[in-house]
């Protein structure tokens, strides 16, 4: 059986997480590997059939919402499959990883670790502890220039989840950073 692994790659909104996926997933593909690239559905910010980088890199990629699993099961031993903004999947996405790895399919996933409150998102707590590497990434700080770890709402909601870029966004330091503002 190929051995398989798992890479987490997380940090902050625009801390280059999209661009670390696409450069590994490239890779895999220029080694031979077959690979499959998965974006969340109701990621609307870009084009649906692409992974993309908030400077307009791409990679082609297949949007998934409840067909998350199906997707993973169908890829073959010894493929690569990536996985953006892995936070908008939640817990769901914890099974048909672990199964994949079983199956000898390895995984590389990238998202933010933290919400807007500085809170862990799920999968998050549970995938750092099953990945073989963690590839943590910090972005600039929008207030001071400092290294940030933290992602800021601009705009109003207490949803988990709200969709966007720089019109809702920002990247903050530990010490720019107001939890849920």
């Amino acid at each position: 059986m190929t051995l398989a692994h798992l890479i987490v790659i997380c940090g902050p909104m625009f801390a280059g997480k999209t661009t670390e996926l696409i450069r590994r997933m490239q890779a895999a593909a220029g080694d031979g590997r077959p690979v499959l690239a998965l974006k969340p559905a109701r990621d609307t910010r870009y084009h649906n059939d692409f992974l993309a980088t908030h400077t307009g890199v791409r990679f082609p990629a297949r949007a998934v919402d409840s067909d998350l699993g199906d997707a993973i099961r169908a890829a073959a031993p010894g493929s690569v499959v990536g996985i953006d903004e892995a936070h908008f999947f939640g817990d769901a996405l914890v099974e048909p990883v672990t199964d994949a790895l079983a199956r000898g399919v390895s995984l590389i996933l990238a998202g933010v670790e933290r919400d807007h409150r500085g809170r862990a998102f799920a999968p998050f707590p549970t995938l750092l502890c099953e990945a073989d590497k963690v590839v943590k990434l910090s972005a600039r700080c929008a207030v001071c220039g400092r290294p940030a770890i933290h992602s800021q709402r601009m705009i109003p909601g207490d949803e988990a989840i709200v969709v966007g870029g720089a019109e809702a966004y920002q990247a903050r330091c530990r010490t720019c950073f107001r939890p849920g503002t």
